[in-house]
C-alpha cells in the first residue's frame, strides 16, 4: 500500500493567488479526511498564528475518520539547542501524532542560505529528529532538494539520510523542490539511495519541468511508500505533484492501494469542491477530473465512441466522478447530434432530415460566433427550432434598460422596463438591479413568474463574456455564456452579439426558455396560466 501524503493545506497555500481563511482549511480537511487521505499536513504552527488556531481547533473539535493531522516544520537553528529552538517547540504544541520537518541536503543551500558549516548541518537534522522522537512524535523527513543536492554532492546528500535515519524517522521523503529532475534521472537516483537508506523513502515532487505526477509515479514504480502532493496540483511557482491524477494513476492503472476504492468515484467532487472554496476557476483540461477530460467534438471520434466507449476513453468517467461530454461544433459530424441527443433526450428518429436540418443550423450559429460546448441547453432549443418544433414561451414586445450614475455618491444605478406576452395575456413590469444584465434579469423573472412560479427555484450561477473579434475593438462581438441551476441540475446558454445586452438577453432567455421546456416535457404541463 502507498499511503497519500496532502500538503494543499501548507505547500499549496504558497500557490499564487490562494489564501486559505481560518473556515477554508477547516472545510477543505475535513472534504480530504472523508476523501480517504492518510496524512493532511495542516499548516506550520511556528510561521503564523492562524496554523496555531488551526491545530488547536483540529485537536479539540475535529473527529476524523481517516486522516492524521501532521505539523510541518523545519530543523533547529544553527547553533541552537533542539529543546530550545522555537520552531520545534511550536510543532510540539500542536499535540499530533506525526510532525513533518524539512532540512538542507544540498550543500549549496547549507553554505549560502543557511550559512553554516556541513558537520553543523547534519547535527541540526539528528538533532530535531530526536529531540521530536523523546517528545513522542513519529516524524517525517523531508530531505529538500534531494536531487540537486545528489548531482552536486553526493556523499554528503547520503550523510544527511543517514543522520535523519539514525535519529529516528520512520520515513524520508526525497524531494524535487526545484522540479527539475527529469524521470530517468531521478529513477537512477533512487535505486542508489536505496542501497544505503534503512528507513522507509517517500517522494515529493514539484512540476517546473512538468514532470512531477511522472517523477511520483516513478518514485512510487522504485519503492517509494508514501507519496506527497496537493489537491489539483496547486503550489509554489508551477505546482506541486497533482494528487488527482496520482491517486487514480496508482489505484487504477498500477493496482496499488491508496484510497479507499469505493472513495474514487468522489475524485471529481473534491476536486471541484476545492477550486470553489480556493476561489480557483477549474482546470477544464486537467485529466480524470476536468470537465473537458471525457469530452469528445471531432466527428470521428464520435462515431467511434458511439459503437465502443473505449476507443476514444482510458477508462470510464464514472470511476472517478466524472461524466461523458459529446460537444456539437461546426466539425460536427452525424454522429456527434445523435449522441448528444440521445444525451439530452431529444428523440427526432422519425425525421429522417433532422440531423441534417441540425447540423446546418449549428454550423450557421457557430458562424455567427456561438459555440455550444458550454451551452447544451442553447443546443438542445437551437436543436428543436431547427427541426420546427418549437414553441417560444413568451413573446417579447419590447424592453429598455437605464443606467444611471450619481454625480455627487457616484454610485450606478441600473433599471430595466418589460414587456412580454405569454397566452396573448401582456405584462408589463420593471425592476431594478447592481447592473443593467441584472437588472434585465429581474425583470424577466417578476414579469414571468405570474405565469411560471417554477422559475423561482432558478438562481444563475456563473456569468461569462467573451470577445470574440478583438481587433474590432468597442465594435467586437462578445460572446456571453450563463450557468444556472435550480434545485436539482445546471444547464448552460449562451448569446452572441455586438450588444453585450443583446448578448445577454439572449443567454437569459434560452436559461429560461430551457428550464420551462424541461419542466413540461416531464410533467406534460400545459403552457401558461396566468396565476
Amino acid at each position: 500500500m502507498v499511503k497519500i501524503y496532502d500538503t494543499t493545506l501548507r505547500d499549496g497555500s504558497q500557490s499564487y493567488g490562494v489564501s486559505f481563511s481560518l473556515e477554508d482549511k477547516i472545510k477543505i480537511a475535513r472534504a480530504l479526511d472523508d476523501f480517504g487521505i492518510h496524512f493532511i499536513e495542516g499548516g506550520w504552527p511556528g510561521s503564523n498564528p492562524k496554523d496555531e488556531i488551526f491545530f488547536n481547533h483540529a485537536r479539540k473539535n475535529m473527529r476524523l475518520k481517516n486522516a492524521e493531522i501532521v505539523a510541518f516544520g523545519s530543523t533547529r537553528y544553527k547553533g541552537n539547542a533542539a529543546r530550545n529552538d522555537p520552531n520545534l517547540q511550536s510543532i510540539v504544541r500542536a499535540k499530533t501524532k506525526t510532525a513533518c520537518i524539512f532540512g538542507k541536503t544540498w550543500d549549496l543551500h547549507v553554505v549560502h542560505a543557511l550559512r553554516t558549516s556541513l558537520e553543523e548541518n547534519l547535527k541540526m537534522i539528528e538533532d530535531s529528529i530526536r529531540y521530536l522522537r523523546q517528545k513522542g512524535l513519529r516524524v517525517i523527513y523531508d530531505a529538500e532538494h534531494f536531487f540537486d543536492g545528489f548531482r552536486a554532492n553526493r556523499e554528503y546528500a547520503l550523510k544527511t539520510l543517514e543522520a535523519a535515519s539514525g535519529a529516528g524517522a520512520f520515513n524520508i521523503t526525497l524531494c524535487d523542490t526545484n522540479g527539475g529532475t527529469l524521470p530517468d534521472e531521478l529513477r537512477e537516483i533512487i535505486r542508489t539511495v536505496k542501497k544505503y537508506a534503512k528507513t522507509p523513502l517517500g517522494i515529493h515532487a514539484h512540476n517546473d519541468s512538468e514532470c512531477a505526477v511522472a517523477n511520483s509515479l516513478v518514485g512510487v514504480a522504485e519503492g517509494a511508500v508514501l507519496v506527497q502532493g496537493t489537491i489539483n496540483g496547486i503550489g509554489e511557482r508551477c505546482g506541486n505533484a497533482n494528487l488527482c491524477s496520482i491517486i487514480p494513476n496508482l489505484s487504477i492503472k498500477s493496482g496499488i492501494d491508496t484510497i479507499p476504492q469505493d472513495k474514487l468515484k468522489t475524485l471529481t467532487e473534491l476536486s471541484r469542491y476545492f477550486s470553489e472554496i480556493a476561489n480557483i476557476s477549474p482546470d477544464d483540461k486537467q485529466p480524470y477530473v476536468g470537465s473537458s477530460a471525457f469530452a469528445h467534438k471531432g466527428g470521428v471520434h464520435v462515431s467511434a465512441m458511439a459503437r465502443h466507449t473505449g476507443t476514444y476513453e482510458h477508462i470510464s468517467p464514472s470511476i472517478v466522478g466524472n461524466e461523458r461530454r459529446i460537444l456539437v461544433s461546426e466539425l460536427s459530424g452525424k454522429s456527434n447530434i445523435l449522441m448528444k441527443a440521445k444525451e439530452l433526450m431529444i428523440d427526432f428518429e422519425k425525421d429522417k432530415d433532422a440531423t441534417e436540418k441540425i447540423i446546418s443550423a449549428i454550423k450557421k450559429l457557430e458562424h455567427q460566433g456561438y459555440q455550444f460546448e458550454d451551452a447544451d441547453a442553447s443546443f438542445a432549443l437551437s436543436a428543436h427550432r431547427a427541426i420546427g418544433r418549437y414553441k417560444p414561451f413568451f413573446e417579447l414586445k419590447g424592453f429598455r434598460v437605464i443606467v444611471e450614475k450619481d454625480a455627487k455618491t457616484g454610485r450606478m444605478h441600473s433599471e430595466a422596463t418589460i414587456k412580454v406576452a405569454v397566452e396573448d395575456v401582456e405584462e408589463h413590469t420593471a425592476s431594478d438591479g447592481d447592473g443593467p444584465v441584472n437588472a434585465l434579469d429581474n425583470a424577466l423573472r417578476k414579469a414571468l413568474e405570474k405565469f411560471y412560479p417554477e422559475i423561482r427555484e432558478m438562481s444563475l450561477m456563473d456569468f461569462k463574456v467573451r470577445v470574440i473579434n478583438a481587433n474590432a475593438g468597442t465594435g467586437a462581438k462578445v460572446r456571453v455564456l450563463i450557468e444556472s441551476r435550480d434545485r436539482k441540475d445546471s444547464w448552460g446558454t449562451i448569446g452572441v452579439s455586438e450588444n453585450i445586452i443583446e448578448a445577454s438577453w439572449q443567454a437569459m432567455v434560452d436559461a429560461v426558455e430551457f428550464k420551462l421546456f424541461r419542466e413540461r416535457a416531464k410533467n406534460k404541463k400545459p403552457r401558461g396560466r396566468k396565476n
